[in-house]
């Protein structure tokens, strides 16, 4: 005979898949951003990151990407105290991969800089301030002490890769699994 579920646990196995379903579309609805656009994360080039988390409307689900080289430079997650005076004893957390992927999953600033000595100092920073709910795209005023020309600032990195974070055949896939699990197909 078959696996059959009591209606106890198929109600709890519904209420798990309706819940990872929840999950995934909210991380489908995710933007994915690069900093410093085609420079990615550098020293060299004089990358503007404030002007570039200005320029960039941030939201829960979104994922930055920071790629660089990792012989000489890292990610270090930080507080604002540490962000202001390039404070890299304590960090919140390392990256070191060259390729980190870090998903947005709480409203407010989160700090990034490297800690390669003199690297921050010099400007290596990112303040993402992420908002809750969706908002309009900001404008396209110059941000507080930075001075930008036209030519220097790159277009805001929307990469819709929605598809590539959460494939949908996934999703399609759960689904199908709950109603197997509802209607015993």
């Amino acid at each position: 005979m078959g696996l059959l579920l009591s209606l106890e646990n198929r109600g709890f196995v519904c209420l798990c898949l309706i819940f990872a379903l929840f999950l995934e579309v909210q991380q489908i609805n995710g933007k994915v951003y690069k900093v410093g656009d085609s420079a990615g994360w550098t020293t060299i080039g004089n990358v503007n990151y404030t002007a570039w988390a200005y320029n960039n409307t941030f939201q829960l689900g979104d994922v930055i990407v920071f790629e660089y080289n990792p012989q000489f430079h890292n990610v270090m997650q930080v507080r604002h105290a540490e962000y202001r005076s390039c404070n890299v004893s304590s960090p919140i957390v390392t990256y070191s991969t060259g390729n980190d992927n870090i998903s947005i999953q709480t409203g407010g600033h989160h700090f990034f800089v490297c800690g390669v000595p003199g690297h921050c100092q010099s400007g290596q920073r990112v303040d993402i301030n992420v908002r809750a709910a969706a908002a309009t795209p900001p404008a396209t005023i110059n941000p507080p002490g930075a001075t930008i020309t036209p030519s220097t600032v790159p277009a805001p990195s929307h990469n819709d890769a929605r598809s590539d974070y959460m494939p949908l055949g996934w999703v399609v896939l759960q689904i199908l699994m709950l109603a197997g699990v509802l209607f015993r197909i």
